[in-house]
């Protein structure tokens, strides 16, 4: 039998069919009504002449009619493309194109930007509203509702192409990921593996469905029958709102959301359930963050990390017994650390140029390779791109890392963002790090800019805590306290906000290049 996470949806159906699968706003979905709805779905796609290899389009946020994409599509071997809803129509019509998607499915938010793009687009035999269709659109409900809940099955092999994940495209035109069944499986058991979940978990999407596939938890929540709640918009308020009313146990989130759930209003944090185990990933968090989040909300706290590429998660920061009798900033500190490869992952290496290891000795800099089940089949009709990312018969990751004396990974910088000053590498996650400890400072990302001494030297973009007040030369002299004096900010910009990604990656490209998205006070 094939590795698919279409075996979860078998396994479900028979186990859990009763239990509650899908909450989004008033509607609740039971694992039999949302099964149902896939196969009616299924059977619309089948009918418009969908077969396996053929490309389908998603452009929504956290609906249950973008969760229903993530088996509808693939139990027809067809492969999903879930695009980033936050781009732009330019970008909407390459990846649509790029890929050769049949079908493109838009949310109603998304309809009047897919409009202006119809033309550029002739190889899309059909567009379906899944919300708010108008003329020239299909509407998704009244399609599902003249279906029956029937369809011919196909047959998949894990080596089969599950979806296709577009990267952010920061520096060149995005690249497509292709995600195999064997792919999202292996980091769907992973996952469980070092984070149990159960059929009493109920897991609130605080992460983009279509960022690397949800992290997975797509499938992995379906596996032991957890309940997705969705969450179509991402702000404090409906996240405080869904965790009390909605009962949460399990969410993930990137560094920046959290920075922005443990900085929400008291009023909003009291009424936050404690216990609450989240995944954080996406961007180092800081130790300070993971302090907050745990001391302040009573939250179980783990790291994971990984890419696109990878399925997505390679490596986890698993705690170890010696840990727990370290004080709380110290295990702060340590949970901040990549850590070791997932049980299921496969071989994670930190190399130098010529692919030899590096000293365990948390001092010597390398780039984390990787190569195993998780790892993606390569970039969707870039040759090219794959050779180079592939050279050595590793996966190269881009981030560069240290390695401890227990084997633990630690990221420095992504090798793009290493800052060299007079010839001394400085990792920008370290000087952030230290300026996050800074009461004042709500979020932080330095970046290097060119200097006449030194080549370039590190500036720090800084957003303050509402009603903070702390001048420059402070946060300077905060910095250089704390920190070789060589690393500390040659300059700090007060800033309204953060360029970010739709997963809240800080876009340090943006930054760098001074463009009119950094808004300063």
């Amino acid at each position: 039998m094939s590795l698919t996470p279409m075996e979860f949806a078998r396994r479900a159906r028979a186990l859990y069919a009763d239990r509650e699968a899908v909450v989004d706003g008033s509607l609740r979905y039971t694992y039999a009504e949302f099964f149902d709805r896939c196969d009616r779905w299924s059977n619309v796609l089948q009918r418009f002449g969908i077969a396996k290899g053929d490309r389908v389009a998603y452009i929504a946020p956290n609906t249950h009619a973008q969760l229903e994409s993530f088996y509808a599509v693939p139990a027809l071997g067809a492969v999903l493309v879930p695009l980033n809803y936050r781009l732009i129509a330019s970008d909407f019509a390459y990846m649509i194109e790029h890929s050769g998607a049949k079908i493109v499915c838009v949310h109603a938010d998304y309809l009047e930007a897919v409009d202006a793009l119809r033309s550029r687009c002739p190889e899309v035999e059909r567009w379906v509203a899944l919300e708010g269709a108008r003329e020239g659109w299909l509407d998704y409900e009244s399609l599902l509702a003249s279906a029956e809940p029937r369809f011919e099955p196909a047959a998949i092999g894990e080596d089969d192409l599950l979806t296709i994940n577009y990267t952010s495209g920061t520096t060149s035109r995005p690249k497509g990921v292709m995600i195999t069944h064997r792919n999202a499986w292996v980091n769907s058991v992973g996952t469980l593996v070092h984070h149990p979940m159960s059929s009493a978990d109920r897991y609130l999407w605080t992460l983009p469905m279509f960022h690397a596939n949800g992290w997975t938890f797509v499938w992995t929540n379906t596996a032991v029958g957890a309940t997705h709640v969705c969450l179509r918009k991402l702000d404090p308020p409906s996240v405080f709102e869904q965790l009390e009313r909605e009962r949460i146990t399990v969410l993930c989130a990137a560094p920046t959301v959290l920075i922005s759930i443990a900085n929400a209003p008291e009023e909003l944090r009291r009424r936050a359930p404690r216990g609450v185990r989240v995944l954080t990933a996406g961007a180092p968090p800081a130790a300070s963050t993971i302090e907050r989040i745990e001391t302040e909300l009573g939250w179980a706290l783990l790291h994971v990390y990984g890419l696109t590429e990878t399925a997505p998660f390679i490596s986890v920061c698993e705690p170890c017994e010696a840990h727990a009798a370290l004080p709380l900033s110290e295990r702060a500190r340590l949970k901040a650390r990549q850590g070791v490869e997932l049980i299921t992952s496969g071989e994670l290496r930190v190399v130098d140029e010529a692919m030899r290891d590096v000293p365990r000795d948390g001092q010597t800099i390398g780039e984390i390779v990787v190569r195993g089940n998780a790892v993606m089949e390569g970039y969707y009709r870039d040759p090219d791109s794959t050779a180079r990312a592939f050279a050595g018969g590793y996966f190269h990751s881009g981030d560069s890392a240290v390695v401890h004396p227990d084997g633990y990974v630690e990221i420095r910088d992504r090798l793009k963002d290493v800052i060299i000053s007079g010839g001394e590498n400085i990792s920008s996650i370290e000087v952030e790090g230290v300026l996050l400890h800074h009461p004042a400072v709500h979020e932080v990302a330095v970046v290097g800019m060119p200097h006449e001494k030194w080549g370039e030297a590190p500036h720090a973009f800084v957003v303050l805590k509402q009603g903070a007040e702390v001048t420059e030369a402070e946060l300077r002299t905060f910095a250089r306290d704390r920190l070789a004096h060589f690393k500390a900010p040659h300059a700090i910009v007060f800033v309204a906000d953060l360029p970010k990604t739709a997963t809240g990656k800080i876009q340090k490209y943006v930054l760098r290049a001074g463009r009119s998205a950094v808004v300063t006070l």
